[in-house]
């Protein structure tokens, strides 16, 4: 597995051992010595469409392989004029019993923060890499908010309450949240 796309059939198509490999493989095959920004341009349309693939797999291993992988290389979607277009999955996939599938939501999450918080951070700065307005990003900021908001109150239980620290919180959605 010398390629993305080599590593993305073999954990779509590929054995349990074999499709967890593959996984691991792309980290390597991002941070190796190559610099060749070519080789993810066929892999990009795959991250552009990751909610649509997810929903076709069945294994719940298939699945935890996947969204790994697609955290790995999320940064690489391309449409920072819309860095929430994949938000309505990562929230679902917040939700998901896998700790592993909610850890790489957060990641990928973490991913746009940055950008999207960049005009409040850097105020009257110009960046060459957002190219978000800053009513935008603050209308993406909102939303993400409340739906965050939403999801706590949804998930939220009475026995939480007890806890002063989310690093003392049992393991599971409302932490990652």
């Amino acid at each position: 597995m010398n390629t993305f796309t080599e590593c993305f059939k073999t954990i779509l198509t590929g054995e349990k051992d074999e499709s967890r490999k593959a996984a691991r493989q792309v980290r390597k095959l991002l941070y190796s010595s190559s610099h060749d920004r070519s080789k993810y341009d066929d892999i990009r349309p795959l991250i552009n469409t990751a909610p649509v693939e997810y929903a076709k797999i069945i294994e719940d291993w298939r699945q935890e392989n996947f969204v790994m992988t697609v955290s790995v290389l999320y940064f690489l979607h391309h449409r920072e004029s819309e860095p929430d277009f994949l938000f309505p999955w990562l929230f679902d996939l917040l939700q998901h019993d896998n700790g592993y599938i909610r850890h790489a939501a957060v990641r990928m999450f973490d991913n746009e923060l940055g950008p999207l918080t960049y005009h409040i951070r850097c105020p009257g700065k110009e960046s060459s890499f957002n190219k978000l307005r800053t009513d935008q990003a603050d209308r993406i900021l909102f939303e993400l908010y409340s739906n965050l908001q939403d999801l706590i109150n949804d998930l939220s239980k009475p026995s939480y309450n007890r806890y002063k620290l989310i690093a003392s919180l049992p393991s599971g959605p409302f932490k990652s949240v």
